[in-house]
């Protein structure tokens, strides 16, 4: 296989921008992720994949519900936020003030929407694993105009340098 043929037909894949979430008695993770898709109408699933060795990992797969924020337009600045391990002070993760949903897991204030998630299966194969998630709960922050796909935040807002896959 040709590395860079694999790595830009990849890279063409289209990524949203979430922060997920999760919190193990007084651990709390968020980590910004992006290989996400809904995968069942019902019951509601949603798969994620997070890097195996991840300390977002870890907590997320130990709690066994997790929230997936999912960032709007112009939320740049909370994607890079959680690109690096989240610090919780004064109410508030890496910055960005949150609430506990109705499974525990952090709600970013912020986001433009989030849905909660009890873990139904993991794939531990490769240097992500696979999360999947039954969603339990719904919260919309900012009603999108027009299509809701248009108002969440793409991988390609952030950047001409920034990728992820390939």
């Amino acid at each position: 296989m040709e590395a860079d043929h694999k790595k830009t037909a990849l890279r063409m894949i289209p990524y949203g921008i979430y922060v997920l979430t999760a919190t193990d008695g007084d651990d709390i993770t968020a980590a910004t992720v992006n290989w996400v898709t809904q995968t069942s109408f019902d019951p509601p699933l949603v798969v994620i994949g997070m890097k195996a060795d991840s300390a977002a990992y870890a907590i997320t797969k130990k709690s066994g519900s997790f929230a997936l924020n999912i960032l709007g337009k112009g939320q740049q600045g909370a994607a890079f936020a959680f690109f690096k391990p989240a610090q919780v002070t004064d109410g508030k993760i890496s910055g960005e003030p949150y609430r506990n949903g109705s499974t525990g897991a952090p709600l970013l204030e912020n986001a433009a929407a989030a849905v909660e998630c009890n873990i139904v299966e993991l794939v531990e194969r490769g240097d992500h694993h696979i999360v999947v998630g039954e969603v339990v709960d719904a919260h919309v922050n900012k009603q999108p105009e027009g299509r809701a796909d248009d108002a969440t935040l793409w991988m390609r807002d952030l950047g001409d340098n920034v990728f992820y896959g390939g």
